[in-house]
């Protein structure tokens, strides 16, 4: 059977991942707190693609890099993403997490609040190693960017007059400035010029909002196995994606209704998941929403243009389209 994108970017930094899981698995241990590995462990082994270290190596590999600073920031940028997962699961009360139950349902609120902080501060700890002013202060910046959009959400949340405008700041935040920073880093360690490691910034933001774009959409129209969480999550936990923002912008009178009785007012009964699948079907919101990725995943790959012609930058190309596949 032939491999897929992901998988022959796999084979590709095989050798280097390995490097970077080794190091995961030692960074992540504490001699005085056993529970900080055995939190951490729950979630790093549970199966994740590890997407966004692989794209700091490919990034660094793209320009020939010969060095082991790029396993440091590989795993520094993986400890954030399992931080800001933990973090993010007892915001959102979530009971399930890559198909398995989540660190806050198993153990507690508190530990996994105070793991992820663990996993921020060790972070911090790998990214100083490199000795890389550049590389502290991008991904310092995307952590905060990372924390602020979290709180954007919050505050955008369960509110119908949340815009496109806003969800995209939001989902740049909470998720692209992540994707961006491990590209861009991966360049800086490997002493590409500002021009190509802008590329790989915009490569990495285009493609992170395109990678949200489909969860987003996923969770009205796929299968929960494959999704690691049950469909329709987000609309009991009042999320505004842009499948229901663009149902709003084109709601009449009794949906708008049904939009405020939902998701402001959170008065949800059986039937409501599928009434509002209705209303997005109505108004053809889910297939706006996959134009919206596809263009994105579009830009992602034109981004890519200033970069070495190599079968890495074929990888990543691939990658981009690998993101929306799950929708086409």
């Amino acid at each position: 059977m032939a491999q897929g994108p992901f998988e022959r970017l796999q084979t590709m930094l095989a050798e280097d991942m390995a490097a970077v899981n080794h190091l995961i698995a030692t960074r992540m241990a504490s001699r005085h707190a056993p529970r900080i590995p055995e939190v951490t462990a729950h979630l790093v082994e549970a199966g994740g693609k590890r997407l966004r270290p692989m794209l700091t190596l490919a990034a660094a590999n793209l320009f020939g890099y010969g060095g082991t600073d790029h396993h440091l920031i590989a795993a520094t940028v993986e400890f954030i993403h399992t931080a800001t997962l933990l973090h993010d699961d007892v915001v959102d009360e979530s009971d399930q997490r890559r198909g398995r139950p989540t660190a806050n349902l198993l153990w507690d609120n508190k530990s996994s609040v105070l793991v992820g902080d663990y996993l921020f501060s060790r972070s911090f700890q790998l990214m100083v190693e490199t000795g890389n002013l550049r590389v502290l202060d991008i991904l310092a910046n995307a952590s905060a960017v990372i924390a602020e959009g979290e709180v954007l959400q919050l505050s955008a949340a369960q509110d119908l007059a949340t815009t496109q405008a806003v969800y995209l700041q939001v989902i740049r935040g909470k998720t692209a400035a992540l994707f961006s920073a491990a590209c861009e880093v991966g360049g800086v360690i490997a002493g590409a010029s500002d021009v190509q490691t802008n590329a790989l910034f915009a490569y990495g933001d285009a493609l992170g909002v395109a990678f949200q774009i489909v969860d987003d959409l996923l969770d009205y129209g796929g299968a929960s196995a494959s999704l690691g969480k049950n469909t329709g999550d987000d609309f009991r936990e009042r999320k505004l994606t842009l499948p229901v923002i663009l149902a709003v912008e084109k709601a009449n009178a009794p949906e708008r209704k049904f939009w405020e009785r939902v998701i402001e007012k959170g008065e949800q009964a059986e039937g409501d998941l599928e009434r509002a699948m209705q209303i997005m079907a109505t108004h053809d919101t889910l297939t706006q929403t996959r134009k919206q990725a596809l263009a994105w995943v579009a830009q992602a790959k034109a981004a890519l243009d200033p970069l070495p012609d190599n079968d890495l930058k074929t990888a990543l190309a691939d990658i981009a389209d690998f993101v929306v596949s799950r929708v086409v």
